[in-house]
């Protein structure tokens, strides 16, 4: 996962409703979003693109094959290796997906999207805790184009929720507004962003990316002659807008997104440090200041009542700004 997470830097999404409200290209009937052919040739085109990429470190080789959250971390990623090992990556190592299976919803309209759940080469398959299964999203946009890499997550194997399907196997979205949840997906990220300011609304589990994360912030706010000033956005539009589905168990599993900055600011006579991956993306010229920009995408388990459970964060680097 860390070779993976090295190389990411976003990811994007878009939104789709559960049911025939949407008219898009004059398609009104509800039908699966891909058959599972087609969604494992997805992850078959993804995979060849991304691991070309990796191992010449050029964005240019997967831009076709990834959008979103995943994508904008991704894509700067290799822009920032590209810079600092303009020769490729010398210890490349093909990402492997295997034991797939597909989750896929039926859904009228454009986009269209499924979720992927595989076993990766990343880990250790010793049903432990650091065996892990990889959640990953993807999203089409239209009938002539393909598909996409939107969003990753990753889980303990003994974390992946049991998804709501019908009497075919075909999965249940969820609605954007969907009003029998504790929190709507479609603000989810706005919710987020205000607890990380703030601790309000009060809507989110204890946790490492909630209670955690905001204790280590605070924490680190103050150091040697260095003021952090933390902002959080929330990223909900276009291929950033969230996506759920229906468990088994009458929650839904939403991937969503978030943007975050640092701004780190340097007393009289203190030198803000910036690392080379850093600077690979500096704009600006570092005075007094630096501000440094990440994208993540969330995974949340959001029940009919009670707190909303963040499963997983991935988070990357997309820019650095000095002043």
């Amino acid at each position: 996962m860390s070779r993976l997470t090295a190389g990411l830097a976003t990811v994007t999404v878009l939104t789709v409703t559960a049911s025939g409200c949407v008219t898009v290209h004059g398609e009104r009937e509800v039908v699966p979003s891909a058959t599972k052919a087609e969604a494992a040739t997805a992850l078959t085109d993804f995979l060849d693109a991304y691991n070309k990429a990796d191992k010449a470190y050029d964005p240019a080789l997967d831009a076709g094959r990834v959008t979103g959250s995943f994508g904008a971390t991704t894509q700067a990623g290799f822009t920032v290796r590209h810079t600092t090992s303009p020769g490729g990556n010398p210890q490349h190592s093909p990402l492997a997906l295997s034991d797939a299976a597909y989750t896929i919803p039926k859904q009228s309209g454009w986009p269209r999207w499924f979720v992927a759940d595989a076993d990766s080469n990343r880990d250790q398959d010793d049903k432990g805790p650091n065996d892990t299964r990889w959640l990953l999203l993807f999203l089409r946009t239209g009938p002539e184009q393909v598909w996409k890499l939107a969003y990753l997550s990753i889980l303990g194997t003994k974390d992946v929720p049991a998804f709501k399907t019908d009497k075919d196997g075909w999965a249940e979205p969820v609605r954007p507004d969907d009003p029998s949840l504790a929190v709507a997906p479609k603000d989810l990220s706005a919710d987020y962003a205000s607890y990380l300011q703030n601790g309000k609304p009060p809507v989110f589990a204890p946790g490492d990316h909630t209670s955690a994360w905001r204790e280590a912030r605070q924490k680190n706010a103050v150091r040697s002659g260095r003021v952090s000033q933390f902002i959080d956005q929330p990223l909900n539009d276009g291929d950033f807008a969230p996506l759920g589905l229906r468990t088994a168990d009458g929650r839904a599993l939403v991937f969503f997104s978030a943007r975050h900055f640092e701004r780190q600011t340097a007393a009289k006579g203190v030198r803000l440090d910036i690392s080379p991956d850093e600077k690979a993306l500096l704009t600006g010229r570092i005075n007094t200041s630096l501000t440094r920009e990440w994208i993540s995408n969330e995974l949340a388990l959001v029940p009919p009542k009670g707190p909303v459970v963040v499963t997983n964060r991935i988070q990357g680097l997309v820019g650095t700004k000095g002043e």
